[in-house]
Formats: structure tokens, C-alpha cells, sequence
């Protein structure tokens, strides 16, 4: 059977302390088939996440990076399919703030390789968003899963604290628009598109700050 992607949107709130908590939709990536699957991102809504995996058995959950809104539904499917959970150890200080008692079961490090339902899933440290920040390369999928470090509109974001702007560029450049160009980019929020599509997008970014 082959291996495919699917999306989950799931719905929670971005909040801050000296912020309203604000809305905010999520990516979550289901790859595998109708046996077995990976998950990336398990955000927000459990339940729902669940529900779209149906009895498929879940070889791992893997979180691209560990901001709250990325992994505040990671144990709670971890506990529900017995999958474990997977970080790059970069952001374990940053997932000890979700889960003070609670440690990913599983190293996301550079190059690891994960067999999913007959595919391949290759760990790219892209440090930048998080310093564990990582990407998920497929080639047999076309696909890379990019969590926030590059969205359909170009660069992912930089936030308040725990990003690396330099790091970010550095990682963007070297690591993701040198993909192939039909490479489809699923990123952690909006829409899909492709590396040769964003590769321009960003390259204009780039121009415009340097």
C-alpha cells in the first residue's frame, strides 16, 4: 500500500503574558497509509487528531519543534496510541516548559531516517525558529514538513525569544530552498506550497533585509 500525507487543521490559542489569547490554526501531518502512520505536530486538539488516525497504528510523533502550540497535544496521543514522542534534544529546555515531568522517548537528530508504511522520513536539523527547530524530508513523498521555519509565503517566523536570526537564514538557505524544486513544503500553518515557488519568495525577503 502506498504511503500518502493527509492534514488535520486543529484550532487553539496563541497566548502570551502581556498578550489576549488569540486563535490560531494548526498543521498537523499525518503520513503513512491505511496501516501505519507518523504524526507530525500534534497540536491542540487530540481528539481530533485520534479521530483522523482511526485504528492505524502510530509508529511516532514527531514534533518539529517544541513551542507550546506544536506539542500541547503530544502526550495526550502519546498516552492514547502508545506512539512515542520524538524532539531534537536542542529543545528539550523549551519542552520542559510544557511538560516539566514529562521528557520525549526519542532523539530527532540530524539524519536520522524514519521507515514509515514503505517511505522514508530524513531528519534536517534547521535551527533558526527553535535551536532544535527540524524539518522532515520525504523525497519518494516529494514532501517536506517545515513546522515554522518556512511557510507558503516564505521565511517562518522569529519570536520574542529561543529564535536565531542568523541561524534561521542560514537553515532556509542551505537546508531547505536548495531542496528539489517540486519538493511540496507543508509547513506547521496555512497553506502548502512548493520549493521552487517559495525559494523565489524568499530570496526577495532576503534581498530586502541584507
Amino acid at each position: 500500500m502506498t504511503a500518502r500525507v493527509e492534514c488535520v487543521v486543529t484550532t487553539g490559542v496563541l497566548a502570551g503574558p502581556d498578550a489576549d489569547a488569540t486563535p490560531v490554526e494548526n498543521n498537523v501531518w499525518i503520513i503513512g497509509d491505511d496501516e501505519q502512520v507518523m504524526v507530525v505536530d500534534a497540536a491542540h486538539e487530540p481528539d481530533v487528531i485520534a479521530t483522523a488516525l482511526g485504528d492505524r497504528r502510530v509508529v511516532a510523533i514527531a514534533c518539529t519543534h517544541a513551542h507550546s502550540g506544536h506539542v500541547d497535544a503530544a502526550v495526550a496521543l502519546s498516552d492514547h496510541t502508545g506512539a512515542p514522542i520524538m524532539l531534537h534534544p536542542d529543545d528539550l529546555e523549551l519542552w520542559r516548559r510544557s511538560y516539566p515531568s514529562r521528557v520525549p522517548d526519542e532523539e530527532l537528530v540530524d539524519g536520522r531516517v524514519i521507515d514509515i508504511a514503505g517511505t522514508a522520513m530524513t531528519v534536517r536539523h534547521t535551527p533558526g525558529h527553535t535551536p532544535g527547530s527540524v524539518s522532515l524530508y520525504d523525497p519518494a513523498l516529494h514532501s517536506v514538513f517545515t513546522g515554522d521555519m518556512l511557510f507558503s509565503r516564505g521565511p517562518g517566523t522569529i519570536g520574542p525569544e529561543d529564535s536565531d536570526f542568523r541561524a534561521m537564514i542560514q537553515s532556509i538557505r542551505e537546508r531547505l530552498v536548495t531542496l528539489p524544486p517540486e519538493t511540496v513544503v507543508c509547513p506547521g500553518h496555512g497553506d502548502i506550497t512548493t520549493v521552487g515557488e517559495v525559494g523565489e519568495r524568499v530570496e526577495d525577503w532576503l534581498r530586502r533585509i541584507e
